[in-house]
């Protein structure tokens, strides 16, 4: 069929369905929801057969659904409608839902049914978290299901699903007061539940040291780290470790990793708590913690190892909020590797957080060094040296392999980064995102232009850059970006734990350790690296803005003006 995606915005969601729905051959093109006349125009271009509507904050117009069926994808179960299904849900401290594709009509969120889906998230897990991975996968699904049932010239779908009792009914925007922190009563599941309902958008609103804020990426905190860190009040930060504040409560206390401090001119940015607050969180103790230790006590960064003594295998867990590798975080990460040459291990594995294994540079951090009066330019260099850094790490670990292991997807700077790896492997559901350029014509680092072309050829790599589309995981490793798709992690460990112990393992450290030094007589990485920073440069410093203009809207999160033509092949179609 052919099919245009209506979205506010090319997200996670509608990444996975534009790739999905294109696989399995339908013509796909996107248009951004900017204006009601936009959208009419799409539609005469493009004469779609259907609308697909994955993520709105508006309604779609009556002069669009009234000429063809509009199915909109809604995160919540048959019946429960309006704009904030999945907070209230969460909030409530329920563990499922669904996702339902409905047809727009002139009634928000109550058109006739083509399909939904049951979903049972985690109970540990935030909005952004289960929107991510639950939801996504159960939309994927559950669009199919919809198309299975269109007959071409009908109105509705043929036949209808089956429904759910109703239940809910509208969920409004949650009011102000609906997650409020009473900090003399909740505890700590409490104030868990509330900032998790409430985790990427909103936030929820506190006060620390006296200044009004927006909380994010809330952790439990162990017993091990409530008797270390000093007694307070509830509500009061008393230690920090790498980017967050542990605040007591009425029962312990609970990790903050992010927070949106209110700016005098209304603006804020989401930004490690210890960043956002730094001269305050200097004054308190820092609690901190060794690679190796329980799985409980909460960090960014983790380390275990498995196997035998003579087929050890290494695991460096590191899990960035949202992807983003500040310098701060690039550092840590650089220190581990260092570190970790010291262990006896044969296979090192770099796993990354189940939302994201990265996507490079850290865009907030670098937006508050320029509001701080700072240099916008200095931070992006500073930043994009640290994440190089942990690129030539891994690419001169020569005496072990390496994998990087993307459970969550990759973007520009963290996908680049783990094709510094000897193998990638990669979940199913994951996407990447293999190009620069849609941040504002940025022509990128993390040694591109030496693991890129190794891996696909010269010509394959620049139509990646050029492009600038996202891949499945298979269309990756069909591509030979991914070298194995793996489904779970027994299945991870297993592997690595084969390829430790696999009797040709000394040809292949032999082979590696050759083709390094045949790479580095040829060309050394320092000729990589200075080539790319260069590009860098003039894209920090150059005369053209382009880049600090897509990052101040990124970040601020302005609204699309317009959709990029790589996107919109119906304008390109138009054009000739």
């Amino acid at each position: 069929m052919r099919l245009l995606l209506l979205t506010h915005g090319f997200n996670g969601l509608t990444q996975r369905l534009y790739l999905e729905l294109r696989a399995a051959g339908h013509a796909v093109s996107v248009e951004f929801d900017i204006a009601d006349s936009v959208t009419e125009e799409a539609l005469a271009l493009w004469q779609p057969e259907l609308v697909i509507a994955p993520y709105l904050k508006r309604r779609i117009p009556a002069s669009v659904w009234s000429r063809l069926p509009c199915l909109v994808v809604h995160p919540g179960p048959p019946g429960d409608r309006g704009p904030a299904a999945l907070d209230w849900a969460l909030l409530r401290g329920e563990c499922h839902g669904g996702v339902t594709v409905l047809q727009s009509n002139a009634e928000y969120d109550a058109g006739p049914v083509w399909a939904w889906r049951p979903v049972a998230w985690r109970a540990d897990a935030g909005k952004s978290s289960v929107y991510r991975r639950e939801i996504t996968q159960a939309a994927v699904e559950a669009v199919f299901d919809a198309l299975a049932r269109h007959v071409p010239g009908t109105a509705g779908p043929q036949p209808p699903p089956a429904l759910p009792a109703q239940r809910g009914g509208w969920q409004p925007a949650l009011p102000p007061g609906a997650r409020a922190i009473d900090w003399d009563r909740d505890d700590d599941a409490t104030l868990l539940r509330k900032i998790r309902s409430a985790d990427g958008a909103p936030g929820v609103v506190a006060a620390l040291f006296g200044q009004p804020c927006r909380l994010h990426d809330a952790h439990p905190a162990c017993a091990a780290d409530l008797a270390a860190a000093p007694p307070a009040a509830p509500g009061t930060p008393v230690a920090r470790r790498g980017p967050a504040l542990l605040l007591r409560s009425v029962d312990g206390g609970v990790w903050v990793g992010h927070v949106r401090r209110a700016q005098a001119d209304g603006s804020s940015l989401k930004l490690a708590a210890t960043r956002a607050f730094a001269t305050e969180a200097a004054g308190l103790a820092e609690l901190a913690v060794p690679l190796e230790r329980p799985a409980e006590q909460w960090d960014e960064l983790r380390y275990r190892e498995f196997g035998p003594p003579d087929a050890r295998v290494g695991v460096l867990s590191f899990d960035f909020h949202n992807g983003a590798m500040s310098t701060r975080q690039c550092l840590r990460l650089v220190a581990a590797l260092r570190a970790l040459r010291e262990r006896p291990t044969r296979v090192l594995v770099l796993d990354g957080g189940a939302e994201f294994f990265g996507n490079g540079i850290h865009l907030h951090d670098i937006e508050a060094a320029a509001t701080a009066g700072g240099s916008a330019a200095d931070a992006s260099m500073r930043n994009i040296e640290a994440i190089d850094d942990i690129a030539l790490e891994v690419l001169t670990l020569t005496d072990r392999l390496t994998v990087a292991l993307l459970r969550g997807n990759a973007g520009a700077g963290g996908c680049f980064l783990a094709l510094a790896a000897d193998e990638v492997w990669a979940h199913a559901p994951v996407v990447l995102n293999p190009h620069y350029k849609n941040m504002g014509n940025l022509y990128g680092s993390e040694y591109w232009t030496y693991t890129l072309p190794r891996r696909v050829g010269a010509a394959r790599a620049a139509e990646l850059m050029r492009a600038r589309l996202p891949l499945t995981a298979a269309q990756a490793q069909a591509l030979g970006l991914v070298d194995a798709l793996l489904p779970a992690q027994a299945e991870v460990d297993a592997r690595a734990a084969a390829l430790a112990a696999a009797p040709d393992f000394a040809q292949r450290i032999a082979a590696k350790q050759a083709r390094r030094a045949e790479d580095e007589a040829r060309k050394p990485l320092a000729a990589y690296r200075a080539e790319e920073l260069q590009r860098m440069h003039r894209n920090f410093y150059g005369f053209d803005p382009s880049y600090h203009i897509a990052r101040h809207h990124f970040v601020h999160r302005k609204p699309q003006a317009w959709t990029p033509r790589h996107l919109a092949v119906h304008r390109d179609r138009a054009d000739r």
